[in-house]
């Protein structure tokens, strides 16, 4: 099965890192990435900015480089990121900018609207939200008009849920990712959002898991068995390639090879 991880976070040390709420993330390179991602089957991902990197484009840029074709970037830009500085992202690889809600890092919520809608003119990307989404209901006029969306961590809360499929029957995508981060049956959450839209569900690993359990290959078996063995392929890999924009000649064969060798 391939995969396409569509959340996982790189933190090297030559890079800069802010410590947020007094917390510092341990190393977690490429090179570590990609020595738990091969045997899983993962041949693409977007690596996502964590709170702790602040608007550090660096160490982004050099983890695109090295992890290759079929690699996006999701990344946090200040309100008065110069529209250069954007296209100048886009070519490395960038596809989204994060608003990080539940731990700061990111830029505010006040200027949520105006960036999600400059960003996807100026270069297609979308707005990803780390946020339980049960603090996004005041929002749902805003965040249901954008143009393209996505939300992490299935939302974090199963009292979320309404508000989420609000979301997603506007067209949010919503990833699976970080199980123990989220309060509530995940399992429930994830055929909820499967009856609204199949095609709105994205893996991810969430790898180094920073804060919480670990990524472990049970995930992946949570999932399987609550979704079933017909949306796996969507689930696991298409779904998030097609979103991502990623050419389907690149995330296997040689391609994947070069990307895990460059790690």
């Amino acid at each position: 099965m391939r995969i396409f991880d569509a959340h996982f976070h790189v933190v090297d040390p030559r890079f800069p890192l802010v410590a947020n709420q007094g917390f510092l993330p341990d190393p977690y390179t490429v090179s570590d990435y990609l020595a738990e991602a091969r045997p899983l089957g993962i041949t693409g991902g977007a690596v996502v900015s964590g709170s702790f990197q602040g608007f550090d484009q660096g160490y982004l840029l050099d983890a695109l480089a090295r992890l290759g074709p079929g690699f996006v970037g999701v990344t946090q830009l200040p309100e008065n990121a110069p529209d250069a500085d954007i296209l100048n992202l886009h070519a490395a690889g960038v596809r989204a900018v994060r608003f990080n809600l539940r731990r700061g890092g990111s830029a505010g919520v006040e200027s949520l609207e105006a960036m999600a809608r400059r960003v996807h003119e100026i270069a297609g990307w979308h707005v990803e939200l780390y946020a339980d989404a049960t603090a996004l209901a005041d929002l749902l006029p805003v965040l249901t008009a954008l143009p393209k969306l996505s939300i992490d961590h299935l939302g974090l809360s199963e009292d979320g849920l309404p508000t989420l499929l609000r979301l997603v029957e506007a067209g949010a995508r919503v990833k699976a990712t970080g199980f123990a981060r989220i309060s509530g049956d995940v399992a429930a959450i994830l055929r909820a959002v499967a009856r609204v839209n199949p095609g709105a569900i994205l893996f991810g690993t969430d790898l180094p898991s920073t804060r919480t359990r670990r990524f472990a290959p049970e995930d992946i078996t949570l999932i399987e068995a609550a979704l079933g063995e017909a949306m796996r392929d969507a689930v696991f890999h298409g779904n998030a390639a097609t979103f991502y924009g990623i050419d389907e000649a690149l995330p296997g064969g040689e391609a994947a090879e070069r990307a895990f060798s460059a790690g």
